[in-house]
């Protein structure tokens, strides 16, 4: 089976039709999962993509991380508070990481310290540079002292590129030992990796199952396929066309929440969109509509200003439907920057997705009708990836969400003042809106979060470091008899592999 499906995968072959009347026989307790693509890395504090960080939750665990209603929950962290103006205390729990030692102060000590490192690549390294420094009173003591007050620090520790590590684990190019619910035991690099249940795991009778099977299908239709035949039992990024037919399947079941977006990021360091106003325009050119159509079946909805969900606090109506169509403004936006007649682009995209696909499909045929020339660069999503790490672009589609579900989630997204990342633009400096994150993060008070911004928005709105484009419903597909799993709310939804541990057959 294995030679077969990497044959067809090798041939990019799809079998839309592939179904058996009887689901495969299960290895009892082990749960096998469809994941869209093999993890470019597992590296534990950088971003690679939602399928690497499916796997590191699985392996990994962080402070603190969030329950299956999206609240912020204690994980190595039994406890934390407020200590003074600006720092946080954490009492750790009893816990062990997969090598037999026990989880220490010093081990998160260490671990925020290579992430701050000079050299470091970690996702949130200049979020953690803001520490001024690190106490440790005891084994199970941590007192985090930042430079400047800072809301948000326990939402930093939930983030699945924030996990613990023991201390100098990572030496002479070690794999990192972490203290998560499953070990990972053996891979195939590019087809499975197999965990198994980690039996010192600190929460008394999780995880539920014994081992889970990890199985890359980066061919949508014959993940979906999989899963109706058996092969699999759960699966992620369940294509849109598919929804309907697994939800009329009684073998199967369908969960999915609003949360992730479509969006555009660009290169401002060279190229025609250096100038906002070309940024702008595109951004008025898109019919967002066509996007929730041709690449989500109508199951989601476009996305006219920044991505903050309509059930955050943060929330603003006035300026949720700024980039509505408007070719003759997009027009009069070229017309000033000097381009009147048009000119020719390149959009990075995917076809591992279909999703990122279509999205550059109807991107590129809008672009066209007020005078955008634009060439498609599909390739596979490792490529993908490592492209917008380096900026090799002139416009790119994102298939992304925030942080978190607080407003400074964005930050990610929209701070140009952050290292260079594949999920945010490159080379658009926003110092103002640099300061205002800033600002925001200082302040304890949610109304006077909300005026800050606010302001923000309006920045963001004018300097377009990111056009977003559709909301779309994100879903994961099981089997009817798969218990356990929770499809997590908003921008927390590629986090939902944390509720795995809680994962069983029933």
């Amino acid at each position: 089976m294995t030679m077969t499906r990497r044959v067809l995968l090798g041939a990019g072959l799809t079998l839309p039709l592939l179904t058996r009347t009887a689901r495969a026989a299960r290895t009892p307790g082990t749960l096998t999962f469809g994941l869209s693509s093999y993890p470019p890395s597992l590296l534990p504090w950088n971003n690679t993509g939602t399928a690497a960080v499916t796997v590191k939750f699985l392996i990994f665990r962080g402070l603190t991380s969030y329950d299956a209603k999206g609240t912020l929950r204690g994980e190595l962290a039994e406890s934390w508070a407020r200590d003074g103006e600006a720092g946080w205390l954490f009492k750790l729990r009893d816990a062990t990481f997969h090598n037999g030692a026990k989880v220490t102060a010093d081990d998160v000590k260490w671990t925020l310290e290579q992430v701050a490192a000079e050299k470091s690549t970690a996702f949130l390294r200049t979020e953690f540079q803001g520490v001024e420094r690190i106490e440790t009173p005891d084994a199970k003591t941590v007192r985090i002292v930042m430079k400047q007050p800072n809301v948000m620090l326990p939402e930093w520790l939930a983030s699945p590129h924030m996990p613990i590590i023991a201390k100098g684990s990572t030496e002479g190019g070690a794999p990192p030992v972490g203290a998560g619910p499953f070990v990972l035991k053996a891979q195939e690099r590019g087809v499975s990796l197999d965990l198994v249940a980690f039996d010192k795991y600190f929460k008394p009778g999780l995880p539920k199952l014994k081992a889970i099977r990890i199985v890359a299908y980066a061919d949508e239709n014959l993940r979906v396929a999989a899963l109706q035949a058996g092969d699999v039992d759960i699966i992620e990024y369940v294509p849109w066309q598919s929804m309907q037919a697994i939800e009329a399947d009684p073998k199967l079941k369908l969960q999915t929440v609003d949360g992730p977006f479509m969006a555009l990021s660009f290169n401002g360091a060279q190229g025609p969109f250096k100038d906002k106003r070309l940024r702008q325009a595109v951004a008025y050119a898109i019919k967002r509509d066509e996007i929730v159509n041709a690449a989500f079946f109508g199951r989601g909805t476009p996305l006219e200003g920044l991505p903050i969900a309509s059930s955050s606090p943060f929330y603003n109506p006035a300026t949720a439907h700024h980039w509505t169509y408007d070719p003759a403004r997009a027009k009069a936006l070229m017309a000033e920057a000097g381009v009147a007649g048009g000119f020719s682009t390149t959009l990075l995209s995917t076809a591992q997705y279909g999703m990122h696909k279509s999205t550059a499909e109807v991107v590129q045929q809008n672009l066209a009708a007020i005078g955008i020339q634009v060439t498609l660069n599909l390739p596979d999503w490792a490529t993908r990836v490592n492209l917008g790490n380096r900026g090799q672009y002139e416009i790119c589609v994102q298939g992304t969400t925030a942080d978190n579900n607080d407003f400074d989630g964005t930050a990610t997204l929209l701070d140009g003042e952050l290292p260079p990342n594949n999920a945010r633009s490159v080379g658009i400096r926003t110092p103002e809106i640099h300061a205002l994150y800033a600002k925001g993060r200082a302040e304890f008070d949610l109304a006077k979060r909300r005026v800050i911004y606010a302001e923000l928005e309006q920045l963001a709105l004018d300097q377009c470091p990111m056009v977003g484009l559709a909301w779309r419903a994100q879903g994961y597909a099981m089997a009817r008899d798969v218990q356990g799993f929770t499809n997590l709310p908003g921008a927390l939804n590629f986090y939902s592999g944390l509720t795995l541990e809680d994962t069983h057959f029933g």
